[in-house]
């Protein structure tokens, strides 16, 4: 399957600033990509790519004072298959767990485990180890939050979402990872381009999306607990603790979003030979 997908943003700031964009694909998918017109700003400045800690791409420009767009266009080769589901899957013994995500079993900005660990083995201390357990997890989030674009808040954390009953995508994440850590379980916020393949199209206006992957039986599994399905073509961009370790963008002074548009859909072997053309 072959999964076009880019973005365009456009962001004012009243004097030169300095930012950080987490936007293209993760590494581990750069042998996967077909086509590409790499990251492409108007007016040309110059940019730098660097590797963060959590292993996720990050461009880093001086914005100029007022407009600066940012546009992107790939082509990506996907395997077609939904997110892999494993019942069995069982839950990794602490001392077990690798040393470099144990910090994924802690609290963190969004994530107030603190807060929340008492009310997690109330609802899930008597739920199968594993899988099931991360699974029921998923459902008690999406039947228990309100999800809705106008309920967005860049503040609100997982206690808050757990009290508010709403959010959007990242924040069921943030509820899902958790309880998921306050049950022991190694669990990672993760964002990216998830288009409408194989479900019903949604009228409103695309977006990066944010689920999570919990470690069990010795690997991340994938968990999406908006849609709670199985999706197909999902492009992870970047992970993290929290949405704070992988914001799109960071400004290190004031900036607005004055232009955002997402896209990813899938095309053809044709689209994919005409775009290579063009650009040849």
């Amino acid at each position: 399957m072959l999964i076009r997908y880019g973005y365009e943003l456009t962001f004012n700031c009243p004097r030169p600033t300095l930012m950080l964009c987490l936007l293209d694909a993760h590494p581990e998918r750069s042998q996967e990509i077909r086509y590409e017109v790499a990251p492409t700003f108007h007016p040309p400045i110059p940019t730098t790519v660097y590797v963060d800690s959590f292993g996720n791409y990050v461009r880093k420009f001086v914005a100029p004072e007022g407009n600066i767009t940012l546009t992107a266009d790939a082509i990506i080769e996907d395997s077609g298959l939904p997110d892999p589901v494993m019942l069995d899957a069982g839950e990794v013994p602490l001392e077990e767990v690798p040393n470099e995500f144990l910090l994924y079993l802690l609290g963190s900005r969004y994530c107030e485990t603190d807060k929340l660990s008492n009310i997690a083995w109330d609802l899930f201390g008597a739920t199968p180890p594993g899988w099931r357990r991360v699974q029921a997890i998923c459902d008690f989030v999406c039947d228990h939050l309100t999800f809705g674009y106008q309920f967005a808040r860049a503040t609100r954390t997982a206690a808050e979402a757990f009290e508010e009953r709403l959010g959007v995508c990242r924040d069921f994440a943030h509820l899902a990872v958790t309880f998921c850590r306050c049950m022991n379980i190694p669990a990672r916020y993760a964002n990216g381009f998830l288009g409408d393949i194989g479900v019903p199209p949604d009228p409103a206006p695309m977006d990066y999306n944010a689920w999570f992957e919990a470690y069990l039986d010795g690997r991340w599994f994938t968990f999406d607990a908006r849609h709670n399905i199985p999706r197909i073509g999902r492009i992870t961009v970047a992970r993290g603790r929290d949405a704070a370790d992988i914001p799109l963008a960071t400004s290190f002074g004031p900036h607005q979003l004055t232009i955002f548009k997402v896209w990813t859909h899938e095309v053809n072997e044709e689209v994919l030979q005409q775009l290579i053309r063009r650009s040849a």
